[in-house]
């Protein structure tokens, strides 16, 4: 080895040349992904091109309890308080989880008034036009039926609560949280 150069040190496979991922597909993969949601919601339609309706859950562990998110179904429990079956839910697009447990009523009472909201803005179209039934829309609410394409069913809005700003009194002085 002669004068200053960078010793070679490089740990290399051979033909690793070969082996390179290309990312040049990547305009290409978007514009197929995007072609792909337009002919999915276009089937799917007038259902949500996003899905089923999803509850309203909090993450897990400490760093993720105080934000609430979509969870994947409702409960058991929180379908049959809104008067719903499992499996008649599953099909006007309200996702359902056999696993899932209540563990707070606040909770539970949350996600059933979420479904009741859902229900009272539901346009359920008949089966048979000529033969509908007692909960299906009439015909001239189905025509002001839209699809939702951009956003989910009911989005999940995280609740701020916004404490007003006091001056502090001799209580808080003299509160010791870590005693």
């Amino acid at each position: 080895m002669k004068h200053n150069n960078v010793i070679p040190n490089a740990h290399f496979h051979k033909k690793w040349q070969l082996h390179v991922r290309t990312w040049f597909d990547q305009p290409g993969r978007k514009a197929r992904r995007h072609q792909k949601r337009l002919t999915k919601a276009q089937r799917v339609a007038p259902r949500p091109a996003k899905g089923s309706l999803r509850p309203i859950v909090r993450g897990e562990t400490r760093r993720y309890n105080t934000k609430v998110r979509a969870g994947r179904g409702f409960s058991l429990d929180e379908i049959r308080a809104a008067g719903l079956h499992p499996t008649y839910a599953r099909t006007i697009g309200i996702s359902v989880d056999h696993r899932r447990r209540n563990k707070s009523t606040e909770a539970l009472q949350l996600n059933v008034q979420r479904l009741k909201q859902y229900l009272g803005k539901l346009i359920l179209f008949p089966l048979k036009a000529d033969k509908p039934k007692k909960n299906d829309a009439k015909p001239e609410e189905t025509k002001l039926a839209v699809q939702l394409k951009k956003q989910r069913v009911m989005p999940v809005k995280q609740r701020v609560v916004r404490e007003k700003a006091r001056p502090v009194n001799d209580a808080d002085t003299k509160f010791q949280a870590f005693q």
